[in-house]
């Protein structure tokens, strides 16, 4: 069985509407809405639905352009972040794609987007028929609108931003909080399989939706157990642990275990995974049970600080949330 490192980087993506991003402006989205571009689900094809404009499509596309100029539209970030690697998806979109897009950011509080000054992300570049199209940026700054511009007009399936949310404005400090919040800045460092759910849905508010809306792995065949390493909020006294295995009912992990450790200088993620066997017991091995919130005191850490967790589940399966109570630092 493969033992490939699924590394993410601790980037999450920023378009997400769970963070609370959403379309504010299209120039046209006639034959499919705008709105779709930022859905989470992978883009699909129905062949022969068709709807009163014309070929139903998973994703953005205005109609053709008899004018001149070019399509856009603006996405509002449901938190501020940067952004350091984009994909612009033209998945099914196979002779009504963009000839180019490009991506421009700004930060501005108002939602006035004709006073926006708009700094370039990506600057033009082709686009191919059905195909993702990675970009990496080198900016630094701050965002909280994004622009996209296809030219002249055309399809985009998908819009995926991955980057970091800021952690200027918060507020938290000696505060008691959820230090695996996604919406607060936590993310996923790396896991070892994702295969039917991604390892960041349970960093996620909420309750989960499905199982779709947890983190499951593959049926391990082999020795040794599944895992993932989460970048906290900075936290100390850490007080209740919460692993929620909703949905999971013939596929929740048989035991969990918790390890932490606080970095205070900045690693490479392969680095951190190569240490975290080192790491101290936040939590022996417990047994897990079938759709349900388990709620579990911090006996063994109480009084460490920490800023990175690596969750052990054996041997394989799913669990849909986990949150885990401190003061942040």
């Amino acid at each position: 069985m493969s033992k490939k490192i699924i590394f993410t980087n601790g980037l999450i993506d920023l378009a997400q509407p769970r963070l609370g991003s959403k379309v504010i402006f299209r120039t046209d989205d006639f034959f499919a809405s705008a709105n779709r571009i930022i859905d989470p689900s992978t883009p699909v094809f129905k062949d022969g639905l068709f709807d009163k404009n014309g070929k139903w499509m998973d994703g953005w596309e205005s109609r053709r352009k008899r004018t001149p100029g070019h399509d856009y539209l603006i996405i509002k970030l449901g938190k501020p972040g940067s952004i350091l690697k984009v994909n612009v998806d033209t998945s099914h979109f196979n002779g009504n794609q963009p000839s180019m897009i490009s991506i421009d950011g700004c930060n501005s509080k108002p939602n006035n987007t004709k006073n926006f000054k708009w700094k370039t992300l990506v600057s033009k570049k082709k686009t191919k028929a059905n195909s993702p199209h990675i970009f990496k940026t080198s900016s630094k700054s701050v965002f909280t609108h994004i622009k996209l511009n296809i030219f002249p007009d055309g399809g985009v399936a998908r819009l995926r931003l991955y980057g970091s949310i800021s952690k200027e404005n918060n507020n938290f400090t000696n505060k008691t909080i959820n230090l695996a919040s996604l919406l607060d800045g936590a993310s996923v460092i790396a896991c070892n399989n994702e295969h039917f759910g991604k390892a960041e849905n349970i960093l996620a508010p909420g309750k989960a939706k499905n199982m779709g809306d947890g983190w499951e792995t593959r049926r391990r065949r082999d020795k040794g157990f599944d895992w993932l390493i989460l970048n906290s909020i900075d936290g100390e006294k850490i007080d209740k642990i919460e692993i929620s295995t909703h949905h999971f009912k013939g596929n929740f992990p048989s035991h969990c275990s918790l390890q932490a450790a606080y970095i205070p200088t900045k690693k490479s993620s392969s680095s951190i995974v190569k240490n975290s066997n080192k790491w101290k017991t936040l939590m022996k091995k417990t047994s897990l049970k079938a759709n349900k919130t388990h709620v579990f005191k911090n006996k063994l850490m109480k009084n460490d600080k920490i800023n990175f967790i690596k969750i052990n589940i054996f041997p394989d399966g799913g669990i849909s949330r986990f949150r885990i109570f401190g003061k942040a630092k």
